[in-house]
């Protein structure tokens, strides 16, 4: 059976999101959304969990190098947590550190997408022998 995954790179500003299969095991980056308030970036994400109707979401847990936890790390886990309790779908936290360091990006290219796509491919690598 093929899962739908949808990947997301969580940020106060913008928010990327990714989709990959377990087919295939590939994550691409699919869009941003740049709405700051709750109810339209949850609106926007319903209407994709609609549209791709996954299995499971994943979320970016963001953590200092060394492993600790920071402001964002708890933000990240707060809003798995909503996705969760709105579309009453498995989410899974996955070890996000050094997901945009990775990208090479032009000055204000906006990454997040890219990101989310690097985060979910890290769940694929990660659960490989899962499916």
């Amino acid at each position: 059976m093929v899962d739908i995954v949808l990947g997301f790179d969580f940020g106060i500003k913008r928010i990327g999101i990714a989709m990959g299969n377990t087919l295939t095991g590939q994550a691409q980056p699919l869009s941003v959304i740049k709405a700051v308030d709750n109810a339209t970036r949850f609106k926007v994400i319903g209407d994709l969990i609609e549209q791709w109707r996954p299995a499971r979401l994943v979320v970016g847990e963001p953590r200092h190098p060394d492993g600790a936890e920071h402001d964002m790390t708890l933000r990240a886990r707060r809003f798995a947590n909503q996705l969760n309790g709105r579309f009453n779908l498995p989410v899974e936290l996955v070890d996000e550190r050094y997901s945009s360091a990775v990208i090479p990006a032009k000055r204000g290219e906006i990454i997040d997408a890219k990101a989310a796509a690097i985060i979910l491919q890290q769940y694929f690598d990660d659960h490989a022998n899962s499916y």
